[in-house]
């Protein structure tokens, strides 16, 4: 063998190793890699549960305040019902002619 062929293939053996062994990570490594990112996610996990926690009471008040509101005009009507009912018995009071005390 020349001693070109020598070094080539000991560059070549050499290239090999390091492309093969540059693209390997270890378990160890990969994990510190990733530690960040997982606290992060379960940072915001968090964070959407109380955010869903909230929600979730919102739209229960929202829901007592709606049936609150509908109980609250019902009695309105009712309410509007009888008012309506006092005016007309006002207004015949009011055209009846006046009466005469007796002596």
């Amino acid at each position: 063998m020349s001693a070109y062929a020598s070094k080539s293939l000991i560059a070549l053996v050499s290239l090999a190793g390091a492309v093969s062994l540059g693209g390997c990570a270890t378990k160890s490594f990969v994990r510190e890699q990733i530690a960040p990112v997982s606290q992060r996610v379960d940072s915001l996990e968090q964070r959407l549960q109380q955010t869903d926690g909230t929600a979730k009471a919102a739209l229960a008040e929202a829901q007592a305040a709606s049936g609150q509101a509908q109980a609250n005009g019902q009695r309105l009507d009712q309410l509007g019902g009888r008012v309506d009912g006092l005016d007309q018995r006002m207004t015949a009071q009011e055209q009846k002619p006046a009466r005469r005390p007796r002596h």
